[in-house]
This record gives structure tokens, C-alpha cells and sequence, in this order.
């Protein structure tokens, strides 16, 4: 049971440091964080005494930098075939893997990125395999994690193709990974609402993408059908992957040690949610 890093994307109010507490209070063997504001283009910087506190209680919580899996902003965009627009996003970009490197964890969570309809997928798949190109030569060691999309028009990532499109151009192949969002695979087509659904998925992953690419994991049902290509989450148990679905996910052993990290709407029972996962688990 220790082996499934299980936890939920939890809140930074009053400083990076207090998703600590949040992680410890909820039990959970894993946490997501903003390092920032998702929302707004501008962020203050990090405090000296934020950073300071985030590491301690790292080392007190019991915590390790392969149990964390920072998310970046929602309006970053690597895929913006606007040069200015690009720009702006790819700088912000910069400033969240400063941050994850001032906190000494290791991965960065991001979605690849939208055409905004203006281009074409490839067009869009080489330019965010450029940014991260440009940001590996730039920054340190952080490893930039893709996450599945639901499939969406515009959006990339909807396949595990299209990521392992940007994987084949990204040069440093050791600083590059993936995410994958349960609900946004759902709707993007993959059925893995039973046991053979989720074997026939993950080896369809390991096939296209590999399994060393895969380092971590976000937990939501799908309040949308299968092939939906809806991204509207569920709590556990109450969409349409079901607790089938997730059984199969808790007991598969290519998951350990890998950050799993509940995005439920049931923010103040993800108590009961991690209890729930960990009750999945055969003995």
C-alpha cells in the first residue's frame, strides 16, 4: 500500500509552504501545488522564508520530490501560433520551473498546449517541442511532464500519439514525461472503466509512448461519456469510469511510486476519497 504515492492537488493559501499541511492533514502519500497564481499572468516571487519553510517541512513531513507534482498555470500556452502571445506564455513558462527548482522538487505538470484553430496539430506539436528544448538548455534538471487532454478541437495531447510526437523531438528525452488525467483519457476515447480496459489502455501507452515515460498520474472519474471529449470531472465512483476502473488502477504495480493526484470536486472529503483508493487495494 505504501508503494501508490495516492494524494490530492491541494491549496497553497497564505504561501507554497502551507501545501504541507494540507497534504498531511488529508493523509495523503502524494500532493500537487500551484507555485503560483493559475489564473493571472503576473505572480509574486517567492519569499526567502517560503522557500525555506517548504523545504523543512518537506524533510519533517516525510515527503520526498518524486511524491510532488507541481501543475503550472492555465494560461500557459506552448502551442500559441501568435509570436507575442507565445512568448509571454513561454516567460511564465520559465518562471514556474525556477520555482519548482527554488523548492527543490523535480517535475512540472503542464498541458501541451492549443492550436487556437489557427494551425495545424503538427505546427502546434513542434512548437511546444521547441519550447521545452529552449527551456532544457536554460534551466537546470526539472523534468517537464505532458498531461493527456480530453480531446478537445484545438487542444493537443487527446492521444497518446500526440505526445509521443512531441517526446520523438524533445532532445533531452531524460527531462520529458507524462501525465495521465483519467477522466481526460475517458473522454478522449480510452476505456478504462474495467480491469481489461485499463490493461489494453496502459499497453497501448507502453507501445506508443513507453512506460518510462509515465510519472504520475491525476484521479478523477468522468462526468462525461466515454469518447466524449468532455473534461468535467467526477468524484470517484460517481461517473462513468467507476470504482471498476480505478480497482484496476490501484493494484497495477507500474504505478508504484508515481504521484496519483486527486482533482475531484469533493475538495473538503478527499479525506474519505484517499481512504476510498486505498480500500481498492487487494491485500
Amino acid at each position: 500500500m505504501n508503494d501508490k504515492y495516492v494524494g490530492a492537488h491541494v491549496t497553497t493559501a497564505g504561501g507554497v509552504e502551507n501545501s504541507l499541511l494540507h497534504a498531511d492533514h488529508i493523509k495523503a502519500a502524494g500532493f500537487a501545488l500551484f507555485t503560483r497564481n493559475q489564473r493571472r499572468w503576473e505572480s509574486h516571487a517567492l519569499t526567502v522564508e517560503s522557500i525555506r519553510l517548504f523545504r523543512e517541512r518537506m524533510i519533517e513531513y516525510g515527503y520526498t520530490a518524486e511524491q510532488v507534482l507541481p501543475h503550472n498555470s492555465y494560461l500557459i500556452n506552448l502551442a500559441q501560433p501568435d509570436p507575442q502571445k507565445r512568448a509571454r506564455s513561454y516567460d511564465v513558462f520559465i518562471d514556474e520551473l525556477r520555482r519548482v527548482e527554488l523548492l527543490g522538487l523535480k517535475f512540472l505538470n503542464f498541458h501541451p498546449g492549443s492550436t487556437v484553430g489557427i494551425i495545424s496539430k503538427d505546427e502546434g506539436i513542434e512548437l511546444i517541442a521547441d519550447a521545452i528544448n529552449r527551456a532544457h538548455l536554460e534551466l537546470g534538471e526539472t523534468v517537464h511532464v505532458l498531461e493527456t487532454t480530453s480531446g478537445q478541437k484545438n487542444k493537443i495531447g487527446g492521444t497518446f500519439e500526440e505526445l509521443a510526437e512531441i517526446i520523438e523531438r524533445v532532445e533531452d528525452k531524460s527531462r520529458i514525461g507524462v501525465c495521465i488525467d483519467t477522466c481526460h483519457i475517458f473522454a478522449a476515447g480510452y476505456d478504462i472503466s474495467t480491469l481489461d480496459g485499463w490493461q489494453r489502455t496502459i499497453q497501448e501507452f507502453d507501445r506508443i509512448i513507453g512506460l518510462e515515460y509515465l510519472k504520475g498520474l491525476h484521479l478523477n472519474d468522468s462526468a462525461g461519456t466515454l469518447d466524449s471529449r468532455i473534461d468535467r470531472h467526477a468524484n470517484i465512483g460517481e461517473g462513468e469510469i467507476g470504482l471498476e476502473g480505478f480497482r484496476a488502477l490501484m493494484n497495477d504495480s507500474r504505478l508504484d511510486k508515481k504521484p496519483m493526484i486527486l482533482e475531484t470536486p469533493a475538495k473538503r472529503e478527499w479525506d474519505k476519497e484517499l481512504e476510498l483508493l486505498r480500500g481498492l487495494i487487494r491485500e
